[in-house]
């Protein structure tokens, strides 16, 4: 496995013994920097280490950045998406070595991860297009002579702050927009998996190098100060950000505090409805999946299941039988279905919130734990269990980032509704159901109050066609497809008047 893991850090231009790009920068590791050891939860060996960067790297990027913003916001838009094009190109050719690395340093599945690579490919191919669509309006105006239209221009500097979870994908979420919309941007990645960063940001410099584009259009900061710093810098217009609500909150906070503007991807505690009409074995794949998909580290993950009490035995049942059968174990080894938590603190996690389940009712039917030994060696791998709760535990109301399933009977829709409503994430949802009635009753304005609400699909796993995020406290923000480009951009409204007059808006008359 360590000789694979070798080679393909050296297909990606990196390699452990020298963490180049660590700091934003194609000249290697900052002097006197500490560093991050990144460790594979698959079987606990250290990657590589990769230098954590100081005050005086980020003053320096900054600065850098500021100049390449004055060169790339002139480049035509259509010429920005041909260099996005050619990052797609470039995450093509490196598909499957950046797809196992994301594999092996996060710990999901192979196919997850070159799946989330396909995600970036997808996202570059959106943008491409988009170059050619940063619409705005033209407006008829009142006063005679006179022409109304709006356009949208580039903010400057956007900070992308991204989670272990998906440790790539979201990172080109933010920087194909921005990069077609004129901005630059600065990442700065999780510090639990530093080192899929480190081959991004190899492959994104290859291409813009090969472009003759100055430095500074794309950077990599390493290090969790790196996030307060940005946070709290006025010249950073927008930061993206991902991750817990928790730190969420405190995000907002900052960017609001200083009128910057803040793209918020937080919690999820995502619900299933199960309906009475429901295909219950093409429902067990969504379930299933939705619930154990990458170890359940998933701000999509489907956390509960609302099921009608008609066909509630009957789906436990299945349930329990699916869970019997799941392979727990390397998630480069195909044949397995689930692979380890990012790291011991998460196994901590789920642990403790077992225990709080239990203590607060819930009747666990599928037994966790965690495994030990042998092909579990990191102390990363739990077993996925499942509960029979109520919505108000109060363990069910919070999101753990693990394979934990609570199941919640309901009776008329409207129950079930309320239910998959009652708690404080709003991001993903779904209902599998043949009845056309309950589809759009799950759809209308009385329905569903989640960003994403799914009919017959489960609540993991979303096309970048779409705009992705969820209300209440998962932020209300909208990173990927349709009209989210907008957040990277600021709105300007144009009057022009061709006449010989200076005719007042509102039929307003002054003379001097």
């Amino acid at each position: 496995m360590q000789k694979d893991i070798s080679s393909v850090l050296k297909n990606l231009g990196i390699l452990a013994e020298n963490p180049a790009f660590s700091i934003g920068s194609e000249t290697g590791a900052a002097k006197n920097a500490t560093t991050i050891d990144s460790f594979s939860p698959v079987d606990g060996k250290i990657i590589a280490s990769v230098s954590v960067a100081t005050q005086e790297n980020y003053e320096s990027v900054v600065k850098t950045a500021e100049q390449a913003f004055l060169f790339w916001r002139h480049v035509p838009a259509p010429k920005r998406g041909d260099i996005v094009r050619q990052l797609g190109d470039a995450l093509r050719l490196n598909k499957e070595d950046l797809g196992t690395l994301v594999s092996y340093e996060m710990g999901k599945s192979l196919q997850e991860g070159l799946g989330e690579v396909q995600e970036m490919i997808d996202i570059c191919d959106f943008a491409v297009g988009l170059s050619r669509q940063l619409y705005g309006l033209t407006m008829h105006s009142e006063r005679p002579n006179h022409r109304m239209y709006e356009q949208w221009h580039p903010l400057g500097i956007v900070g992308v702050i991204s989670a272990f979870n998906f440790p790539v994908a979201v990172w080109s979420w933010n920087a194909a927009l921005a990069l077609v919309c004129g901005n630059v941007c600065i990442w700065k990645p999780s510090s639990k998996t530093p080192i899929c960063a480190l081959a991004c940001q190899k492959i994104i410099a290859d291409v813009l190098v090969a472009n003759e584009m100055p430095e500074g259009i794309c950077n990599l900061l390493i290090g969790n100060a790196v996030g307060d710093l940005l946070n709290n810098d006025k010249r950073i217009p927008l930061v993206s950000f991902t991750g817990s609500t928790r730190i969420g909150r405190i995000v907002a906070s900052a960017v609001a505090g200083r009128f910057g503007r803040s793209i918020l991807e937080l919690g999820g505690n995502n619900a299933i409805i199960i309906s009475k009409d429901a295909d219950l074995d093409m429902s067990l794949i969504g379930a299933v999946f939705g619930a154990v998909g990458t170890a359940g580290q998933r701000c999509t993950s489907t956390r509960r299941l609302i099921i009608h009490e008609a066909i509630y035995d009957a789906f436990k049942d299945k349930l329990v039988k699916a869970y019997g059968q799941l392979k727990i174990g390397d998630p480069l080894d195909q044949n397995n279905h689930v692979g380890p938590l990012i790291d011991t603190s998460a196994v901590n996690m789920y642990l403790k919130a077992v225990e709080k389940g239990k203590a607060e009712g819930a009747n666990f039917i599928v037994e966790g734990g965690v495994l030990e030994g042998g092909p579990y060696a990191s102390g990363c791998y739990v077993k996925p269990c499942v509960a029979e709760v109520e919505n108000h535990f109060e363990i069910v109301q919070e999101e753990t980032f693990a394979p934990i399933l609570y199941l919640i009977k309901y009776k008329t829709l409207e129950e079930a509704i309320s239910l998959q409503n009652g708690v404080p994430q709003g991001l993903s949802s779904a209902i599998m159901t043949v009845n056309l009635k309950e589809a759009e009753q799950f759809l209308a304005c009385s329905g569903s109050d989640c960003g994403i609400a799914n009919v017959n699909i489960g609540t993991s796993g979303a096309e970048i066609g779409g705009a992705f995020g969820g209300e209440k406290e998962t932020g209300g923000g909208r990173e990927s497809g349709s009209d989210a480009w907008k957040g990277y951009m600021r709105r300007q409204t144009n009057t022009i008047n061709y006449s010989n007059t200076l005719p007042l808006a509102q039929g307003i008359k002054f003379h001097i």
